[in-house]
């Protein structure tokens, strides 16, 4: 299961690692759900000169600098806290929801632990998220297999010799590249996208193609017994290409690009939709 996810507070995404058996959140989202400050950095920044001023404790004692996916979805380091660690740090913001934020807190604790004992949960929250904002169920499924095939995808590269999320980048770029003619980057700016998750704002056939090339690669994967980055590669153009031939002829069959340039849903619903990366 992928450790790093989107929690939503009051529709504001909550970033979080699950890291040494605990969850750990970032502490500007934290602090932007709280405030409603247009820049949570700054907040954050004087807030620890301010506490510290002030004869208390270090704020940023209670802080890892763990990875977690930043606004270009390229895998940063970032102030985090454990549970512990921001309910210190809420101590010393003035806000109204704060007490709200404490209960959230203590049911995404729980979450976790029944996720643990039964995995179905985390695939089950995440139906019901993706139907609140609107998804029809037939997308919904398409979604959700395709974070499975996604899942097992990782997993071969990690068994292979790919070393976490930057190789894990270069490899999807090539699939993306051979399918779409676009790498993720590319595809997000054609979308109008700016921290949105890519593949959120797919139609049907771009979710399908795009779990068509994933499949393939790791299908090719498995039955060249692929290791190292380079035949990885190779096989990640050549996954892509299979889909990308099939979108082709499929495109010229409708006289119409599959790539859908808009989002798949309205900004109005989208606003705040970040669940699992694929």
């Amino acid at each position: 299961m992928d450790t790093n996810k989107i929690s939503l507070f009051q529709e504001q995404p909550i970033r979080k690692t699950y890291h040494e058996n605990e969850w750990w959140f970032s502490v500007t989202d934290v602090v932007a759900a709280l405030t409603d400050s247009a820049n949570a950095r700054d907040y954050w920044f004087k807030m620890k000169i301010r506490v510290k001023d002030e004869g208390g404790n270090e704020l940023s004692t209670n802080c890892r600098q763990l990875k977690l996916a930043a606004h270009d979805n390229k895998m940063r380091e970032t102030d985090c806290a454990n549970t512990e660690g921001i309910f210190r740090i809420i101590q010393s913001i003035p806000s109204p929801k704060a007490e709200p934020f404490k209960l959230w807190l203590a049911k995404v604790g729980y979450e976790r632990v029944q996720e643990i004992e039964n995995p179905e949960l985390a695939t089950q929250r995440s139906r019901q998220l993706y139907k609140a904002k609107g998804y029809p169920e037939g997308w919904i499924e398409k979604r959700m297999r395709g974070i499975v095939i996604r899942e097992e995808l990782t997993d071969e590269w990690k068994d292979r010799g790919a070393r976490g999320p930057s190789d894990y980048a270069i490899l999807t770029a090539e699939i993306s590249r051979a399918t779409f003619g676009l790498t993720p980057k590319e595809y997000r700016q054609v979308k109008g996208l700016a921290r949105e998750n890519l593949r959120d704002h797919m139609t049907d056939l771009e979710l399908i193609f795009s779990m068509l090339g994933e499949r393939a690669t790791a299908e090719i994967h498995r039955v060249d017994d692929s290791q190292g980055i380079p035949k990885l590669q190779t096989d990640a153009r050549i996954g892509g290409s299979i889909a990308g031939g099939a979108r082709k002829h499929l495109e010229s069959r409708l006289k119409k690009s599959v790539i859908h340039q808009g989002n798949f849903l309205p900004k109005s619903q989208s606003k705040g939709l970040l669940p699992p990366k694929p």
